[in-house]
Order: C-alpha cells, then sequence, then structure tokens
C-alpha cells in the first residue's frame, strides 16, 4: 500500500520507517529541509534504537523516500498525520497550530476515497471538527492514536500491545477501519487488539493512558514524601503493592520524576480541555500530580545540598544523566537536567554526562559543562548524583570503581537504581528517594 506521513519528527520518523520496513511504499513529508536531508540519507535525526537500521534498509529498498514537498502525497491510500502539539507558551492548552497547518496544506492533495488518519495526540473534540473538511474532498478521516514510548519506538510501532482506529459509524468509517487493518496487517494477523471506536474515544485513549501513567509514577512518589518523614523504604512498599495483581509494579520507581515531550505537556492540556468542557474538577487531581512531579526535583536538589553538609557552592557535582530517560537523547522537560540548572545555579560545579543527549542539553542550557566520558566526569567529584538510570550507570558504575576517581564519597540516587547496600558497604554516603 502507498502512504503518506505529514511531519517527520519523532513520531513521523519512526512510523514512516516502521511502515516501510513491513513492506509499505512510504513517503514521508516535514517543511524542514535539513531533517528531510538526513532521512533521505538514512541518518536518523534523534537517537532511537532500531531506528537507524530500519531507516537505511527502507531508502536504500526505495519503499521509503522523504521530501519537503506536499504534493508527494498524491496517490497515497492513506495519509497519517503525526505533527506535534506542544503546550501552548502562554498556558496548558495544546497548541493545535501545526495540525490546523498540516491538514490545511495536505487536504488539497487528497483524492475521495482516500483515509486521512490522525496520530498526533491532540484535545477531545478535535476530529469532530477536521471531519467535515476531510468529508468535503470526499474523503474519510480516522483518528489512530500512536502509543509510543521512547527507547522502544521501533517495538511499539510494528508489535504494539493494541491498535486503536475511532471512525464515524458509517459505510466510509467501515471501510477506513479496514483499511487500516491492512495497513497494519503484521500485527493484526498475530492477534493485537484492534479497537474500534468512535473519535471521542480514539482521543482519550491516548490522553487517559498518560493521565494513568502519570498518576501511578506521582502517586509511587507521594508516598515516597511520607516514607522519608518515617523512616520507610519506599522501594519496599512499592515492592509490596506490587505484588496485588491489580496494581502491578510497573510504574511505581520512585525517584526524580516523569519528563519528556509527552507526560507532562498532555496532562496539563487534559486539565486544560476538560475545564473547556466544564469539566474540570473531573480531573483535578492531575494538577496535584503534576506538583508532585515537580516537587520530586526539589528534593533531589535539597538532599544534594544535606549530602555535602549543607552548601554546594564550589563543589564538584557528577550528574550522571542528561536525557529524561535511558536509550533516548530527549532532554524537553528533562527532570535530570532540571536538576543539573538547579545546582550549577547554587554555586556547584556541575558536570554532566549522558551516553546520547550531551549535545541536545548543550543546545538546551550552555552554561554547563559536559564531559562524554563517565569516569571523567566523577573523577574528583564531591558527589556523584544519578538521575538518568543508564544501564552504564545504574549497572556498570561500581562503588569500589568509583572510589577510586572521586574525591568525596557522597552519592545521591534519583532514581533509586543503585544497591544501596554495596555502595554503603564500601565506604558511601547514599542517599535515595524515599529510602532511609
Amino acid at each position: 500500500m502507498r502512504l503518506s506521513v505529514i511531519g517527520c519528527g519523532y513520531l513521523g520518523a519512526v512510523h514512516a520507517a516502521a511502515m516501510a520496513s513491513i513492506g509499505h511504499e512510504v513517503v514521508g513529508i516535514d517543511l524542514d529541509p535539513r531533517k528531510i536531508d538526513a532521512l533521505s540519507r538514512g541518518e536518523a535525526p534523534f537517537f532511537e534504537p532500531g531506528l537507524p537500521e530500519i531507516l537505511t534498509e527502507g531508502v536504500e529498498s526505495g519503499r521509503l523516500s522523504f521530501t519537503t514537498d506536499i504534493a508527494a502525497a498524491e496517490g497515497a491510500a492513506v495519509h497519517f498525520v503525526g505533527v506535534g502539539t506542544p503546550q501552548q507558551q502562554d498556558g496548558h492548552a495544546a497548541d493545535m497550530s501545526h495540525v490546523n497547518a498540516a491538514f490545511e496544506s495536505l487536504l488539497p492533495h487528497v483524492r475521495p476515497g482516500d483515509i486521512v488518519a490522525g496520530k498526533s495526540t491532540v484535545p477531545v473534540g478535535t476530529a469532530a471538527v477536521l471531519a467535515p473538511l476531510v468529508e468535503a474532498v470526499g474523503a474519510t478521516l480516522a483518528w489512530n492514536p500512536e502509543f509510543l514510548r521512547e527507547g522502544w519506538a521501533v517495538q511499539d510501532t510494528i508489535d504494539p500491545d493494541r491498535l486503536v482506529a475511532g471512525v464515524p459509524a458509517t459505510a466510509d468509517g467501515e471501510r477506513a477501519a479496514a483499511v487500516l487493518r491492512e495497513v497494519y496487517h503484521p500485527a493484526v494477523a498475530k492477534g493485537t487488539p484492534f479497537m474500534i471506536t468512535d473519535y471521542a474515544t480514539a482521543e482519550l485513549v491516548k490522553v487517559a493512558a498518560n493521565a494513568f501513567l502519570a498518576t501511578k509514577i506521582s502517586f509511587i512518589n507521594a508516598m515516597a514524601e511520607i516514607a522519608e518523614v518515617t523512616g520507610a523504604d519506599v522501594t519496599q512498599l512499592a515492592d509490596a503493592i506490587g505484588h496485588d495483581v491489580r496494581i502491578g509494579r510497573r510504574f511505581l520507581g520512585a525517584g526524580i520524576g516523569f519528563g519528556g515531550g509527552c507526560l507532562p505537556k498532555d496532562i496539563r492540556a487534559f486539565a486544560a480541555r476538560a475545564e473547556e468542557l466544564g469539566r474540570g474538577e473531573s480531573v483535578n487531581f492531575l494538577r496535584e500530580v503534576d506538583a508532585i512531579n515537580l516537587r520530586r526535583r526539589d528534593r533531589a536538589v535539597q538532599l544534594v545540598i544535606d549530602a555535602l553538609g549543607g552548601r554546594v557552592f564550589g563543589k564538584k557535582v557528577a550528574v550522571l544523566g542528561a536525557a529524561f530517560k535511558p536509550f533516548s537523547d530527549d532532554v524537553r522537560d528533562s527532570p535530570a537536567l532540571d536538576v543539573a540548572v538547579r545546582l550549577n545555579g547554587l554555586g556547584a560545579n556541575v558536570v554532566v554526562t549522558d551516553p546520547q543527549a550531551i549535545d541536545n542539553a548543550r543546545r538546551l542550557h550552555p552554561q554547563l559543562t559536559y564531559e562524554p566520558s563517565r569516569d571523567e566526569s566523577i573523577r574528583d567529584a564531591d558527589a556523584v548524583v544519578m538521575v538518568t538510570e543508564w544501564d552504564e550507570y545504574r549497572r556498570d558504575l561500581t562503588p569500589e570503581h568509583a572510589s577510586s576517581l572521586t574525591a568525596g564519597r557522597v552519592v545521591v540516587d534519583g532514581r533509586n537504581g543503585f544497591d544501596a547496600a554495596a555502595w554503603r558497604a564500601a565506604g558511601w554516603s547514599y542517599f535515595g528517594m524515599g529510602r532511609p
């Protein structure tokens, strides 16, 4: 099948390459010529495991191409729109300008019978507004939300845990759902749930999922706040309640909280949309979820201050991690980078290291010192702060090896990823999040 993908950022580039990898002919379209040039050479413009391989294979096979010319969408049976919906600069609502512009530029090139499939995370009610515009050119709008995890996006696209298609309750809607089943034929053939819903439900599925995950993270971080004043260990608490199948252990890792380009802005946009709908009270809890999340960054900074005797000025602090999560170079709303910036503002000599995110971090915060080498970053450090749980920190850095390089023996574990007993046994003062 011939497909077009409008928007070649994180979502669009992965989707285009993944669709080509399962046999479709795909053209990716974006306004940024530098991004298109890189993708056309088979070069991923961001770090995502598995993407370079399928990107190169798709381009070399001829099934995958990229262009800045929106007219290249002509002839595609399905047009996926995956442009960004960032938070508005003057509020919490989603900025829909990119989505609106994408539809405006695409529709003149859409033929009767085509399917336009929205993948962007949008406020509920968006599809109902866009559907008449799509129908006016004889096409059908479907809403097909994405559920990508950064670091696992290729797998999540090719082998998702569920597929959702929001379509109108008409014959055209039924046909659109059937076409999307064909698009995702490998996943459908192996039994992946394929849910057909109305527009509003499909839009809500994505934001509701993110709201639930954010709530689960902030819940255990709230428990960490209680643990810190009672002497309890939040990691043991999470293990104990996680055995309950109704709760589960995943996403119950207390630490410095969530970040990235999705969860923070999505829960804020969801709350803003609920206010517009006159149901703000229904998701008031999301504001507290957000507040708890931001408090954990404050707590991590305070732990470093306390660990260094109440003053960080002039002390060398090695910050392990800049990306908001491992297996990613994304520093958008990164709690790790936020902690580094705050410590730098207090006068600490902060040195940040990260396997993938240094370039992005430097562009955002050039005032910080960056060191690609983990060992060089911790050399002569008074304190080591682990804020992104990359394996080369969490698993591969031993307290004995760290002791051979650092000046001090203070470690602040912002992700509760280290073995506290092992570090203490090696003579380190260990400080965790919600741990005694």
